[in-house]
């Protein structure tokens, strides 16, 4: 599977990830993330190949890491 790239400002390359995580109260949720190898920093994450409906990419001007941030 092919993971949704994202290329800083600084020429970096950020590949986007989803996640399941148990929340407070018992929970689960699905987390997305950036990182800047296929399949995070354990190697087990998902790679997704589309960024979320809704979402839209946002890059940090300080540090140039992304983030996704919800469509108002």
């Amino acid at each position: 599977m092919a993971a949704y790239e994202y290329v800083n400002s600084r020429g970096v390359t950020f590949y986007l990830h989803e996640k399941k995580v148990i929340i407070k109260g018992n929970r689960e949720q699905t987390i997305h993330f950036f990182a800047k190898n296929i399949g995070g920093r354990s190697g087990k994450e998902t790679p997704i190949d589309t960024v979320p409906a809704d979402y839209y990419v946002v890059e940090n001007p300080r540090n140039g890491f992304p983030t996704l941030k919800k469509k108002k």
